[in-house]
């Protein structure tokens, strides 16, 4: 059964220090590009959606999701940005136009060189338990932070039910719970 506390934002609290090379840095992941150089801490992304999160707010948009990731030699911000009615080119020129603007944005946006705002596309990022329970009935792809059931740690599956503190998962006819606060990563998989 599905049960547990409501979770306020990201899925649970920052993994040990030793990450992958070049993968994204999110709000609920490690917090190193190189494995050894800090880009920002998990409080870091918490203070900077703090300060970004109001402007999207205000121009009627969800911020969905924030990483964090090495591109070309420098530091990318990367935002995700959603609206009832999908995102168009012309949203994510809005809040970036918006965030550079703000003075008090900018100062938290100097930790990477480059700010890029997107929408989630088909393979969205699933953050919150709204968006798991958003997408009942799709398939997601799970990678967890260390093993999870039956010792894995990436799930495929359709997501049958989502709670404040996990998911329950159909995995080749199995079904799994897997907790938020052990998820690395959490997106919709697209059906083509």
């Amino acid at each position: 059964m599905i049960d547990g506390a409501t979770l306020i934002d990201a899925r649970g609290t920052a993994a040990d220090s030793a990450a992958r090379p070049a993968a994204p840095v999110t709000v609920d992941a490690p917090a190193t590009v190189d494995g050894s150089a800090t880009v920002a801490t998990v409080a870091d992304l918490s203070t900077l959606r703090a300060a970004i999160e109001p402007a999207v707010d205000s121009l009627g948009y969800e911020l969905l999701h924030l990483e964090f990731s090495a591109h070309g030699g420098g530091r990318v911000l990367r935002l995700y940005i959603d609206a009832p009615g999908g995102i168009r080119v012309d949203d994510c020129e809005a809040v970036s136009r918006r965030l550079n603007a703000l003075p008090d944005t900018l100062d938290a946006l100097r930790v990477a060189e480059h700010l890029e705002v997107s929408s989630p596309g088909l393979d969205r990022p699933l953050v919150k338990p709204a968006h798991f329970q958003r997408f009942t009935g799709r398939r997601a792809r799970i990678v967890m932070r260390g093993p999870g059931a039956a010792g894995r740690r990436r799930f495929s599956g359709e997501l049958l039910a989502a709670g404040d503190e996990r998911v329950l998962l159909e995995v080749d006819g199995e079904r799994i719970e897997l907790a938020y606060r052990d998820m690395a990563t959490a997106r919709v998989e697209p059906v083509f």
